[in-house]
Order: structure tokens, then sequence, then C-alpha cells
């Protein structure tokens, strides 16, 4: 009896070795657990980011917008977005939806229904057809709940809802993506066609007494859509505080990229931020160089 129990003994600690194992590899992988509810809510898997965030995009693939005879992959500009982090009481989570104007009104009535909030309604782009509009929001609690109040405003769109299709293998960008990223100084990924770089801020970001990772809508973002010839169209904001905004606006304008948007995403972040976006289609060096000139008026990981 006693070598039998000793048998047991060892099997149920093997066990829960290989189990405590098991969870020190998925936390080392980045996996998340406990996001299941939200994927069922939202229809889709999220991604796992850095922090402990977990994003779902929504692309804007139902929408055919061109700016200055340029066809926007939903990857350059069109790209919805809800991200969420555990904190004390439940998630935060911060968004950005991707709309027509038609949308706006039942969008936003939906959200304030479910206690989704909104912390911006506004344009990004300027000379887009049709036009697009972008509503920011912001929620704390159930992550379900506001998952489920986000999926019931969303199906108030065109924006397709439906388990998105396996990823295609990638296909070659045309673009030298590495002479892109010298010039700016910062690399990026392809993705669904365009060349994405995150740069982070250097200070920490608070909101509402919790820290907001870059994952969830505080880092610049600078995205590049090849349009032949060594071309690309440049689209994305600048997140700044106060005393960056003019110094960017110079150095943009004198490397011939337009400001396109000034304006706050958030209500109640500290430090104080105001995002600037901006457009060009010109060589891809060249404005690579002049978002660089930029990035040095910043306060921004190097």
């Amino acid at each position: 009896m006693q070598s039998s129990g000793v048998v047991r003994l060892a099997c149920a600690t093997v066990i829960l070795s290989a189990a405590a194992a098991s969870s020190v590899h998925a936390q080392a992988a980045g996996a998340q657990p406990g996001w299941a509810a939200v994927e069922q809510a939202l229809g889709r898997a999220g991604a796992a980011q850095p922090d402990g965030v977990m994003r779902f995009s929504f692309p804007r693939s139902d929408l055919h917008v061109t700016v200055d005879g340029v066809q926007i992959r939903p990857a350059l500009a069109l790209g919805s977005w809800l991200a969420f982090r555990r904190v004390p009481g439940g998630a935060m989570a911060m968004g950005d939806l991707v709309l027509t104007d038609d949308e706006v009104a039942p969008v936003m009535a939906r959200l304030q229904q479910g206690g989704v909030d909104q912390t911006a309604v506004h344009n990004h782009l300027l000379r887009e057809s049709p036009r697009v509009m972008y509503m920011h929001v912001e929620a704390h609690g159930d992550a379900v709940r506001i998952a489920q109040t986000v999926r019931a405003a969303l199906a108030l769109t065109h924006t397709p809802l439906g388990a998105p299709s396996p990823p295609a293998p990638a296909a070659p960008i045309e673009l030298d993506t590495g002479a892109v990223a010298r010039a700016l100084g910062h690399a990026g990924r392809v993705n669904g066609g365009v060349y994405q770089v995150s740069v982070p801020r250097r200070d920490t970001i608070r909101d509402g007494g919790h820290g907001v990772p870059p994952a969830m809508g505080v880092a610049t973002a600078i995205n590049f859509q090849p349009t032949g010839g060594g071309r690309a169209a440049v689209t994305g904001d600048f997140v700044m505080t106060a005393g960056e905004v003019n110094a960017v606006i110079r150095a943009l304008r004198s490397n011939g990229i337009e400001v396109t948007a000034l304006h706050s995403h958030l209500l109640n972040e500290q430090p104080r931020l105001f995002f600037m976006h901006f457009w060009a289609n010109d060589d891809a060096v060249k404005l690579a160089r002049g978002l660089g000139a930029a990035l040095s008026h910043m306060a921004v990981r190097r």
C-alpha cells in the first residue's frame, strides 16, 4: 500500500511539474490565457501583444477609398481595431472604428447604450473618396460585455464580421524595406501589402490610473503603401506632447509631407497627447528621411 501511495504521489508531482513547466513556457511565449470568451463575443481571434494586451482587427475591406488617385489598402488607413488589457476590476479597452458618414450616429448610439465611451470622432485623411470618419472608443469593466457592445455596434455597419479567412502567404512587397528602415531609423513589418512601422514613446502613458501600453494606440504609426517605381503613399499618426507639435509640423512640411489632421484621441491621458496625421505619395526613401527628421523632435524609443 505504501509503495502504491508513493507511486501516486510521484505521478501527481510529475503532472504538477509538467503543468508548471507548460505555464512558464506559455508565459515565455507571450500567450495570454482567459480571452476565449472575448474572442467568442467578437467572432475572431485576437493577436497577443506585449504588456498583456490582446488586440482585435476589423479591416474595412468592404470600402473602396481613394486619395489623390491612390486606392487605400485596409492596412494603410482603413483598419478598425479594439485592444484589451486586464486591470483591477476587469479590463481596460481602447480602439478606433473606421466608419462612413451614415454609420457614425447608429454606432455611437449603440456604444453609448452598452457603456462604451467615445473619446474622439474626426477625420484622419483629406480628399478621400468616399469620406471616412474615425471613432475612438474607451471602456472599463467586464471585457465580454465591452466586446459584445462593440460587436453589436459594428453589426450596424458594413464592416466584414465573419471569421477571417486564413492569411494568405505573404507576397513580396514592391518596396525596398531595408532602405526605408535605414532612412527612417526604425524597422517595421509587412502586413496586408503595407510596410508598417510602430515607434513607441519613451515616457509612460497613463489613463485613469492605469498604464496604457504602446499597442493600445499610443505609439507613432507610420505606414508605407507601394505605388510603383520606388514610390509609396505614406500616412499614419505622430503621437506627441504639446511642446513637440510645431517642430514636427515644420519637419514634415519642409520634406513635402502634408499634415492632414491634428487632434486628441483620448480624454484623460497623462501626459496630454496630440495626434498628427499626414499624407504624401513620393519616393519612399525620401519620405522616410523626412519622417525620420520629424521623429528626431520627439521623445521616442530608439
